[in-house]
């Protein structure tokens, strides 16, 4: 497949959740070239009905160079290892980049949904995490503004035998309420706080407006629109450090 040159190209970004795929058109800044549209997650979310959703909303869309995509779940070298919301047992060992590059032919590369959000926000400064407050938890790590390889952190215990997902998710506000999943949220962020020790954390996702407690001054609230670059950087940071989900770089 003939290779582009990033700095130059359009972008067509596309978020696959739970709920509804969106996808979008980005230039190499990643400024919007045109409003999202979305179409809704086919039932069963199963690779084919999945593939064949995103040509379908696609295919009046203007000419993009390049396809990145935000999976929810885990994703190793283009191919899903997990996709809890969507059915793993669907998704386990399907390399959705191979396909998509098949199936609409431009190069393709795919990410975790929180990975793809993070590059959108961070300042390429540091250590920065990004989580995501959704129907799970998702997390993502970048230094310097690379990605480094992604921690399923959402299916790490936590507390009383309960992995992330399970302690701070979507099901888990709707059972206990807003003050006892708050509660929780501090919990969680004292523990992030410790362990990562990063130097700003963003949080997203539809569940981060909930939080009514007062956060520390490197944390920042971000919604979808803020992540939209992360679109064009998961090109442009391939193509600056010639690697994005190997080895970390080592720290001096």
């Amino acid at each position: 497949m003939k290779k582009n040159n990033a700095s130059s190209s359009k972008f067509l970004s596309i978020d696959i959740g739970g709920s509804h795929i969106k996808a979008t058109i980005l230039n190499n800044k990643g400024v919007l070239q045109m409003d999202y549209d979305k179409i809704p997650t086919p039932s069963p979310a199963n690779p084919e009905n999945v593939v064949n959703a995103i040509k379908k909303l696609v295919q009046s869309f203007a000419a993009y160079d390049m396809i990145s995509v935000g999976f929810p779940g885990y994703v190793k070298n283009g191919a899903i290892q997990t996709a809890p919301n969507l059915g793993s047992d669907y998704w386990k060992g399907f390399n959705l980049s191979k396909k998509l590059e098949t199936a609409l032919g431009k190069p393709t590369r795919v990410v975790n949904d929180a990975d793809m959000q993070g590059l959108g926000v961070v300042s390429g400064k540091g250590l920065e995490m990004m989580i995501t407050l959704g129907t799970g938890f998702g997390t993502a790590l970048m230094v310097d503004g690379q990605l480094m390889p992604h921690l399923e952190l959402a299916h790490h215990p936590f507390a009383k035998g309960k992995t992330y997902d399970q302690y701070v998710g979507e099901q888990a506000l709707e059972k206990e309420g807003l003050q006892k999943w708050n509660s929780r949220m501090k919990k969680v962020l004292k523990v992030l706080k410790t362990v990562i020790n990063y130097d700003v954390l963003y949080i997203g996702g539809g569940n981060s407006d909930k939080l009514n407690f007062k956060l520390d001054k490197n944390i920042k609230i971000v919604t979808n629109q803020d992540g939209i670059k992360g679109g064009s950087r998961l090109w442009l940071k391939v193509e600056r450090h010639d690697l994005i989900t190997s080895v970390p770089p080592v720290l001096s």
